[in-house]
């Protein structure tokens, strides 16, 4: 039986928790299909920042709670400041930037294992937000949206970047100008997604995709996505060269060595993460 510990978020609309060496995030606002608040962005931020530090972390799974992934930022919410109280523009940006670098930022620089497990809409910036996961399962019935267009926004939380990398230069425009619904067969089919699976089997599915994430080299892992990171815009000999160093780290490593005792003893590698 696995043990779970809990992670004290703050407030009520981020449930964490530790559990077989996977942090399981829930956004927890199922009422508004966990719409991002102040509040439950600020939690996430600080929850994603602790898993990076945290050595008893591998992997990281984020989820939604009830139908919804996520659907965004909180529309309703949006104009609740009077022209008194209104910050300036260079506030609204300067407060904008924080709010994304601690969130999807953090989240995209992590150097462990994420996965996103998206049982309904994922709309926005909560699109984002499953888009700088590393890996994303969906429920057969889930429902992707980048919205941007239905409001009249250009679109945040990375979304271009990410977009234009996932499907490329002509679908990213097509995704965010159309702002049409894609359902999970098309998501996959696109690459906005790696899998569909049915509803029933969505959280456990994905939560043995974690931990069997969270039982590999934690320190390879992060090395790879090092290399992943920096093939995006070098040139392939640089390329190569940088892999080579990162090569001979994860060589000098105690992963590596159990990989290598275990190869020869024919069992599975029993790997610590450093």
């Amino acid at each position: 039986m696995s043990q779970r510990l809990q992670i004290d978020t703050g407030t009520d609309e981020l449930a964490a928790e530790i559990r077989d060496h996977v942090a399981v995030l829930t956004l927890n606002r199922p009422e508004v299909r966990n719409a991002l608040s102040r509040r439950l962005s600020a939690a996430l931020g600080n929850v994603i920042k602790r898993c990076g530090e945290d050595s008893q972390v591998r992997s990281i799974l984020i989820t939604g709670a009830g139908a919804a992934f996520c659907a965004g930022g909180d529309v309703n919410g949006m104009s609740q400041n009077s022209p008194a109280t209104a910050p300036t523009f260079d506030q609204r940006v300067s407060d904008l930037r924080s709010n994304q670098r601690a969130v999807w930022g953090a989240l995209v620089g992590l150097r462990k294992p994420t996965v996103a497990a998206i049982p309904g809409a994922a709309a926005g910036a909560g699109l984002a937000l499953a888009l700088a996961c590393d890996i994303r399962v969906a429920a057969q019935s889930a429902i992707l949206i980048t919205a941007y267009s239905r409001v009249g926004l250009s679109g945040d939380c990375g979304i271009s970047w990410l977009l234009t990398r996932l499907v490329g230069f002509s679908r990213a425009r097509e995704l965010m100008f159309l702002s049409e619904r894609v359902d999970a067969r098309r998501a996959e089919s696109l690459g906005l997604i790696n899998q569909s699976l049915p509803d029933a089997d969505l959280q456990e599915r994905a939560f043995a995709l974690a931990t069997s994430l969270a039982r590999g080299p934690t320190f390879a892992f992060g090395c790879m996505k090092n290399n992943l990171d920096h093939a995006v815009n070098a040139e392939f000999l640089e390329s190569m060269d940088y892999e080579a160093e990162n090569l001979i780290r994860t060589e000098l490593s105690l992963d590596h060595k159990e990989g290598v005792s275990a190869f020869g003893e024919k069992r599975n590698p029993a790997f610590q993460g450093s």
